[in-house]
């Protein structure tokens, strides 16, 4: 039976997963930054494990994945040795990643109530007054160049944080400045679940499907207790904008991709604008990779709900999975934004008439 201890810190050592007995064992993982104690007979494996986990936590073994460190790394079923006896884990760091499918049911619901159509307002807009055209200008730029919906996924710890996290992406000025240069439009600016994009060999850190359809940025530490550096993540960002023009990683993407991150270094104004050098770029640490291109075809779907996973192609051959929102729904959801934005603009116009002076926007 699996317990649950939230007052406890997690530490790098839960080496507290120690022999009760000659006949069973205690062992503690990480879940969503909470540890867990199980308690096996201490002839138990790996694959007893995964079976403890689906009873228990109502994880199925597709959805599983253990980070066990040092050494081992990431294993998920079928493994390729089920046999390893976990009293050979016990002094070491093991970090599920995996949602049940009620977690996952949860966000496709929250998505379906968003995208539930809404009777007309029946105030009709009032008619723009006469402003200044800088700024009518820099205001329709603003609603129209951005990221048009902003989607946490719900199921993982506090997702408000990661919402706030978007929208301060959203509204950073150099993000601004070098989405209203290269008149850059995206319907769906989401977060990535760590446990879908990493292996022992890397972890992604964004993702691009169809020029700029849907953008996925990982915010999170792999072990979900908390997130990764802001800097480090927009500038992820700024990489995934530029696939909204080229694909592959080749000579025209790293050009275009390296004015991205001077722009936005350029007209961060709230920090000054600073950068150190004229080619100092972020490099991801060796085992963390961009992405592998943008992905073009298929269906997004966020999480997954309907039973049936589908699939999108990158261009570098592989077949990340997804599963919810299609297509047709992010674009929609995009159009229904735009207009939003647009009746805000003619609000904002309207109350720069009636105040009877001027200014830019920032």
């Amino acid at each position: 039976m699996a317990s649950t201890d939230d007052n406890r810190t997690p530490s790098n050592d839960t080496s507290d997963s120690t022999p009760t007995n000659d006949s069973e064992i205690e062992l503690t993982i990480l879940h969503h930054g909470n540890p867990i104690t199980l308690t096996f007979p201490a002839t138990a494996t790996l694959d007893d494990l995964s079976t403890t986990i689906a009873s228990d936590l109502s994880i199925p073994p597709s959805n599983q994945k253990f980070l066990i460190t040092p050494k081992l790394g990431l294993q998920k079923p079928p493994f390729k040795d089920p046999t390893i006896p976990l009293t050979d884990l016990l002094p070491k760091k093991i970090t599920l990643m995996g949602s049940t499918p009620s977690e996952l049911s949860t966000l496709s619901a929250s998505i379906s109530a968003a995208t539930a159509p809404r009777r007309p307002s029946p105030i009709r807009p009032a008619t723009p007054s006469r402003t200044s055209g800088r700024s009518t200008q820099r205001i329709q730029e603003d609603a129209t160049y951005t990221f048009h919906t902003l989607r946490p996924l719900p199921y993982l710890p506090r997702p408000e944080r990661s919402l706030a996290f978007l929208e301060r992406l959203r509204d950073d000025a150099g993000i601004r400045a070098a989405m209203r240069a290269h008149r850059f439009s995206v319907p769906l600016l989401t977060e990535m679940d760590p446990a879908m994009h990493t292996t022992h060999e890397s972890r992604t850190l964004g993702l691009n499907r169809n020029h700029g359809e849907v953008i996925e940025l990982r915010l999170r530490t792999d072990a979900y207790d908390g997130y990764r550096d802001y800097k480090t993540i927009r500038k992820t960002l700024c990489h995934e904008l530029a696939h909204n023009v080229f694909g592959p990683h080749d000579r025209d993407f790293w050009n275009l991709c390296h004015q991205i991150e001077k722009e936005v270094e350029r007209d961060d104004w709230r920090s000054g604008g600073r950068s150190v050098g004229n080619e100092e770029y972020y490099e991801p640490e060796e085992e963390e990779i961009m992405d592998h291109g943008g992905w073009t075809g298929g269906e997004f779907v966020l999480g997954s709900g309907s039973g049936v996973e589908q699939t999108v192609m990158s261009s570098a051959g592989g077949e990340p999975p997804t599963g919810g929102l299609s297509r047709r729904d992010i674009l929609a959801r995009a159009a229904e934004e735009r207009m939003k934005r647009a009746r805000q603009t003619e609000g904002k116009t309207k109350e720069q008439g009636s105040d009877g002076s001027e200014g830019s926007i920032q």
